[in-house]
């Protein structure tokens, strides 16, 4: 089958909020009294907040309710997302590649764990609105990555059998969900993401010039 639509996460991928998150996790954290090893941190990358929240709540018998939680952290996202001071940027390549899929009539839909809210930010900051069909949050559906449901959603949304759909990575979880969805991953191996298992990928890649659209169009 030939490519007919691309499937893109955000945070690691498109841009890297990262940093910003997780500052605003750390702040929520101190806030609700709790010590969180970096290595707990790092195995929650590519949940939804919802999720994460969760299992804090279970893991440090919190008496606090996990929506709280996420409040809390949302509350400090915003406020870092809007300062002046952080220097968000669209990662290198992206924009190029994006563009290159859109002008040779491929598909795109955004499926990130992130909230709506921050989607939307992150799509009106970098005017990225124009070259996607949808954007679909984690955060609304039932179950979070590595659930496949998000990127089952995100073909629908396309129009496509999934087996004509590529899904862009950079995530354990995110990874696995598309693996255990049946669709071809490819992982963004980049300096943003620490610790996280690219075995489940069929391709793993450190630069976006790597599937450009003439290299990837018939790999699905």
């Amino acid at each position: 089958m030939a490519l007919k639509a691309v499937l893109f996460d955000m945070d690691g991928v498109i841009v890297d909020t990262e940093p910003l998150h997780k500052k605003a996790y750390f702040l929520m954290f101190e806030k609700v009294g709790i010590q969180v090893s970096q290595e707990l941190y790092n195995s929650y990358t590519g949940q939804s907040t919802l999720e994460i929240c969760k299992d804090l709540v279970a893991k440090f018998d919190l008496t606090l309710q996990a929506t709280e939680l996420v409040d809390s952290k949302r509350a400090f996202f915003k406020e870092l997302f809007f300062s002046d001071d952080n220097d968000l940027a669209l990662l290198t390549g992206v924009l190029e590649l994006i563009k290159n899929y859109y002008e040779n009539g491929v598909t795109l839909v955004l499926a990130s764990s992130a909230s709506m809210v921050t989607i939307d930010n992150v799509f009106n900051k970098f005017d990225l609105n124009k070259y996607f069909k949808g954007k679909i949050s984690g955060a609304d559906l039932k179950a979070s990555k590595p659930h496949p449901e998000i990127f089952l959603k995100a073909a629908d949304i396309a129009g496509f059998d999934k087996k004509e759909c590529l899904v862009i990575e950079d995530s354990t979880n995110g990874i696995k969900a598309a693996y255990d969805g049946g669709i071809y991953c490819v992982a963004y191996k980049s300096e943003h993401s620490k610790e996280q298992d690219y075995s489940l990928a069929e391709k793993v890649i450190s630069n976006y010039a790597e599937i450009k659209y003439d290299l990837v169009k018939d790999v699905v």
